[in-house]
């Protein structure tokens, strides 16, 4: 009789294995659709996600010819204690021999609030605050997406946009010009790269009066928040020679937010190679700026939320006698700072307060 191999048991990671994962994989098997970690560390206080264009990818988008991408090589440093990931979605509108993808804005919009509201959920990161980094027609995409949290009856969904600290848009179209027209540009920009698709025009112009409802609806949400959403947007400041500007300052900018030019073209504003590139101190100056603003806040909401165990509270004598075994019984689990929120036989810890008498 023949003997069989069974299939290899799938092994659930554990929480230590998620503690730090740099350059992880695993959304998508062909590599460039899905979310992407470049840096998790263990003490992670902030989300930051990057989201490329109709003609990018979640990797090359933000990589400087020869090198990888800035977010993985370069950023933690300037954010160490960020998440950093990088949202691909299916931009395959560009070369003659490419299908034509049936999503468009409005679903690669959907796609993205999904999935990152199931990944957040599922490592218990749903408060986590988020800051946003969207190249080219990825800021419309970001801004769809916020838009859904916000109308969606789900928790989970509507924890994006409550979660949602700031946006950095660099070579976004926010108004005075239209798809169809920066479509025949990206086409004619990707003609030199890959050869020209002339169904990404038609793409565009189908999603062009998409533009104008997102943004009504998107500067009504901002204004909904207040001061709570940070806006930076950056403009390209060299046009591509034969071609121009994609997309002109007029178009690049929000009134009453700060805009940045940096001296490159539409691609170079989201390429960055070393620390020293101008555009990269320009970004990443907003990017820590906005996590120091955070972990300032956090601090004066809760300052238990800045350190995991402030005062070694968990080793104290209290501590063992509230918590005794619990942290080794088996089928239990304590997930982040036992300071926020447990039961404890029949009492419960709420923020470092403890209130007795539970059911």
């Amino acid at each position: 009789m023949s003997h069989v191999t069974p299939p290899p048991l799938k092994i659930r990671r554990t929480f230590s294995d998620r503690l730090f994962r740099r350059t992880s994989d695993l959304s998508q098997p062909d590599h460039k659709l899905g979310l992407k970690t470049f840096y998790d560390p263990p003490n992670a206080d902030v989300d930051i996600i990057f989201i490329h264009g109709i003609t990018g990818h979640r990797e090359t988008t933000w990589a400087a010819p020869g090198s990888r991408p800035w977010p993985e090589t370069i950023l933690p440093e300037k954010v160490p204690r960020a998440r950093i990931l990088s949202f691909g979605y299916d931009a395959g509108v560009i070369g003659w021999r490419s299908r034509l993808s049936g999503n468009r804005i409005g679903d690669h919009a959907k796609n993205l609030l999904v999935t990152f509201a199931a990944h957040r959920e599922a490592d218990y990161t749903n408060d986590r605050p988020i800051l946003f980094v969207c190249h080219s027609l990825g800021g419309l995409v970001c801004q769809d997406a916020l838009i859904s949290s916000k109308a969606s009856p789900e928790k989970h969904i509507q924890q994006i946009l409550k979660c949602t600290r700031g946006i950095l848009f660099l070579g976004t179209p926010h108004s005075g010009v239209s798809l169809a027209v920066v479509g025949q540009r990206l086409s004619r920009l990707a003609s030199l790269v890959s050869g020209s698709n002339p169904r990404l025009v038609e793409v565009l112009r189908r999603d062009s009066e998409v533009l104008a409802r997102i943004q009504d609806e998107f500067h009504s949400l901002l204004r909904s928040k207040g001061d709570e959403i940070k806006i930076t947007c950056v403009y390209e400041e060299v046009p591509i020679q034969g071609i121009g500007e994609i997309v002109p300052k007029h178009s690049a900018i929000l009134r009453g937010y700060p805009a940045i030019g940096i001296h490159a073209d539409h691609r170079g504003i989201a390429r960055f190679g070393t620390m020293a590139d101008p555009g990269f101190i320009a970004v990443s100056n907003e990017i820590q700026r906005w996590a120091r603003d955070l972990k300032t806040t956090l601090e004066k909401d809760n300052p238990f939320k800045s350190d995991p165990d402030p005062g070694g509270f968990e080793n104290t004598e209290l501590a063992k006698r509230l918590l005794g075994d619990v942290g080794r019984t088996p089928g239990v689990t304590i997930h982040g700072n036992v300071l926020n929120s447990m039961v404890v036989n029949g009492g419960q810890i709420i923020n470092g307060g403890i209130v007795f008498g539970g059911d």
